[in-house]
């Protein structure tokens, strides 16, 4: 499996999970209707195991522009690879939103909540406020981004074809701490913006949600913020890590 391919089916795994969670606690009628913030964070966690397990035997599993810009950084990862992940992560996301509306359908037609609808696709902030949402995307994916580079350790190497060496151990046993940080990262420092963390999870949905036939904006005016704040918390991240080093 290539990396593109990898990044594709883990990022679209990832986001069918977590926006299909969102859409399981928001819309009208389903069976998690206002089950609330933990079951969110919790399907979020699971969904971050579940692509880690898909893709990390092949590409180390980023599914995160800011992971791979990160690694990059730190120099983990080979800046002509950059592209390639960028591009599964986006085809991946726009790919896992168009599934949980199929699967969704009946009750995106169902509910009248325009925000709510663009909750099961994008983030938004609970208090609109430029400084402040931009920060708490930074500080969010910085704590992801550094706590990784101690979680993968030296084997996340990847500087050309793809090894062995590039696995997180232990199998899909790997996988979990980083389900626990992304949890721990929702249940703590999610309720200002959502905890996007990640570029493609917020911008590649969002744009599905504008093409899709869907009442309400796709706000565009807030949709830099998720993607600019991750991608500075994790350079952050990155120079921090190496000047530890």
């Amino acid at each position: 499996m290539s990396i593109l391919v990898a990044e594709i089916l883990g990022t679209m795994f990832l986001i069918l999970l977590g926006n299909g969670v969102v859409a399981n606690v928001v819309l009208k009628g389903t069976k998690g209707n206002n089950s609330g913030w933990i079951v969110i964070t919790t399907g979020w966690a699971l969904a971050v195991f579940v692509g880690v397990v898909v893709a990390g035997p092949y590409s180390g599993a980023h599914l995160n522009p800011a992971v791979t810009i990160g690694l990059a950084v730190a120099g983990k990862l080979s800046w002509t690879l950059v592209p390639e992940y960028i591009a599964g992560e986006m085809l991946g996301a726009m790919l896992g939103a168009l599934l949980v509306w199929v699967f969704y359908r009946d009750h995106f037609k169902a509910t009248d909540d325009e925000s709510g609808k663009l909750a099961c696709f994008s983030t938004s902030p609970a208090i609109k406020n430029t400084f402040s949402n931009l920060t708490s995307e930074v500080i969010g994916t910085f704590v992801l981004i550094f706590v990784i580079f101690y979680i993968a350790g030296p084997k996340l190497d990847i500087t050309g074809d793809i090894n062995a060496e590039t696995m997180i151990g232990l199998g899909s046993i790997g996988a979990i701490p980083v389900a626990f940080l992304v949890w721990v990262i929702g249940l703590s420092l999610g309720g200002t913006t959502g905890y996007a963390i990640n570029p493609a999870r917020d911008l590649g949905p969002r744009i599905i949600h504008a093409i899709l036939p869907l009442k309400g904006g796709s706000e565009w005016s807030y949709s830099w913020i998720p993607v600019l704040g991750p991608i500075i918390g994790a350079i952050i991240a990155a120079l921090l890590y190496g000047a530890l080093l």
